[in-house]
Formats: C-alpha cells, structure tokens, sequence
C-alpha cells in the first residue's frame, strides 16, 4: 500500500498523529501528509472542515506543548530541539534573533520555515509571551498552515492522483526522498569532517585535569578559563565556570587586541563551551594557537564541568545579552 492509500484508509488518526508529531519537533512528512489528505477528500475518503479541524487541533496541541515546556525550561529545551543541527549552537542564536527581530507576527508563517517550525512555540515561551498572545498568533497560523496544503492537495488530487498511479506506489518516492535527505546530511557530515581536519592537533584535558590545575596552581603557568559560548547569553539564570572571562567567538580577533595583557603567552589558556563534539572551543583554540597562545579544549565543556559539581557563578548582568521580553 502506498503512502497516499494508506492516509486514505486510516483517515484522521493518521493525519492527527503525523501532524503532532511533528509539532512536537519530530521529523515526520507533515506536508506531504496534509497535501494527499487533501486529496483523499477531493475523492470523499476525508471531509475536508473535520480533516481542517483535526490537523489544526493537532498541530496546535504539539506547538502548544513545546510553548509551555519552553516557559519553563528556558533554553535548555531549544539546546535539546536543535541537537541533531551540524552547528546546534548557531541554530538557536539564528532562531532566536530571526523570532525577536520579527515578534510574534513570526508565529503566523513559522511552519512555512524549515527548522523554526519547532522552535518558534519554545522561543515564544521561553520569551514569556503571554499564552493568550500566543494562542491568538499561532491558532491564526496553523489554520494558513492546514488550509493552504490541503487546499492545495483538494484541488490538485487529479494531477496527484495521476502521479501515485503512474508510479503505483508512492512509497517508493518517500524512500527516495529519505535516501536523499540521509545521503545530503551524510555528505554534509562528511565535509565537516573533512574540513575540521586542522583542528586534529588541538589539545584537549579533561574537566578533572583543569580542577586539578586550579587547586595546585604553578606561579610560572597562570591560568585562564575562557567561555566561548557562541549563541550569547540568553538565559537569566545561565551559570559559568567561577572565575572565567567571556570571549566572544564572532569577534575574536578583536577579543584579542582587548583582552592582550589577560592572554599573555605566558597563560595556560582553557577554552569551553556547551556545543556539541565541543566544535566552537576546537575553532577558537585553533586560532589562539596561530596568534601564539597556547589553548587547550576542556572535553564536554560546562557540561561536564557541572558533572564533577565543580565551583561556578551566575553570568554577571553586565555580560548578559539580554533580548526583550514579552511582558
């Protein structure tokens, strides 16, 4: 059975367990879905007004999860959504500024953008937008969202009929699609590699061994933690390694010329951060390294600084970088 013919047999349930799904941040066909339901009810398997009120009442029971675990996780959540990202920390910076330079209005064409999809509802929440603000925007835009692509698989359905008839079955071209994505990631996974070929010579300690540093200090070798956190700070409650300086990775070179005297070449310097593979600490050591300083990369960044419960301290306000809340 194909994948149109089996949206036209299991009918809603399919289409409302699809949608929230993938509202729920999940990779699944959503689109695909709502444009062959539109067709099955061109051909009378679906009615169209209860098929638009449950995609819609699906959709939005997703999104509104993801809103109410975002006012009360904060970023951590959207750490979690964009953690099969290639750059996860860039991929909430981008999101982030993308939904507060836009405000809500981003909430109506948000499912319309691969990848702030999932994250527009967290960021609303997490940027204390009221609920009722947030129902008024996102109900507004899951019903353009739901009528457009089934609208359009309605008044298509002879032209896509003819298609999943010609190719018989139409899972074939879901598997092809699959392949394609999984092939275009393994590729991009692999210039990744290939390009981070440099960084192979980076030095890296663990946490244990900087602690052990910290407690037996070498007057000759002073030591320096640098945070190089690259999606700012956000979080009001964000922590940092106690006594640490913040380098901000966007500006490095001029990070440098002011932070000079504080990174001696003198200095053992420390670098970390909370990305995944540690790929922002790796870069930043890298050019240290060419402006001759020595750096080296604490494996698992904060991460694993927090495991062995090791001294921190909140960001200082001065440091924060503070985006306007929803009030």
């Amino acid at each position: 059975m194909g994948w149109a013919e089996w949206i036209a047999a299991q009918g809603y349930i399919a289409v409302a367990g699809i949608l929230l799904l993938s509202n729920l941040g999940l990779p699944m066909p959503s689109v695909l879905t709502l444009i062959l339901a539109g067709a099955a009810a061109h051909h009378g398997s679906l009615n169209w007004f209860v098929l638009l009120l449950v995609a819609a009442a699906a959709q939005e029971a997703g999104a509104s999860t993801l809103f109410v675990l975002g006012r009360k996780t904060g970023w951590w959540l959207l750490g979690k959504l964009c953690r099969v990202s290639m750059d996860p920390e860039t991929c909430i910076f981008r999101s982030a500024d993308f939904f507060y330079k836009r405000g809500a209005r981003t909430l109506l064409f948000a499912r319309f953008i691969p990848g702030l999809a999932s994250m527009a509802p967290p960021l609303a929440g997490s940027l204390n937008m009221r609920p009722a603000r947030y129902l008024r925007y996102d109900i507004l835009g899951v019903l353009l969202h739901v009528s457009l692509w089934t609208g359009i698989g309605y008044f298509l359905s002879p032209f896509i009929r003819a298609i999943t008839d010609t190719l018989a079955v139409f899972g074939h071209v879901m598997l092809g699609l699959v392949v394609t994505v999984a092939l275009g990631y393994f590729g991009t996974w692999i210039f990744t590699r290939v390009r981070d070929r440099k960084y192979r010579d980076v030095e890296r300690v663990s946490a244990d061994e900087v602690i052990a540093r910290l407690e037996n200090p070498d007057p000759t070798r002073p030591i320096v933690i640098a945070d190089v956190r690259s999606h700012g700070y956000y979080d009001p409650g964000m922590q940092r390694i106690k006594n640490s300086i913040r380098v901000e990775p966007n500006r490095l070179l001029t990070e440098l010329d002011a932070l000079r005297e504080t990174l001696a070449t003198e200095c053992d310097i420390y670098v970390y951060c909370s990305c995944l593979r540690d790929a922002t600490s790796v870069r930043i050591a890298h050019t240290l390294a060419e402006h001759g300083h020595k750096a080296r990369v604490v494996e698992g960044g904060l991460r694993s600084w927090l495991k062995l419960g090791a001294p921190t301290e909140p960001v200082p306000e001065d440091e924060m970088h503070h985006l306007p809340r929803f009030e």
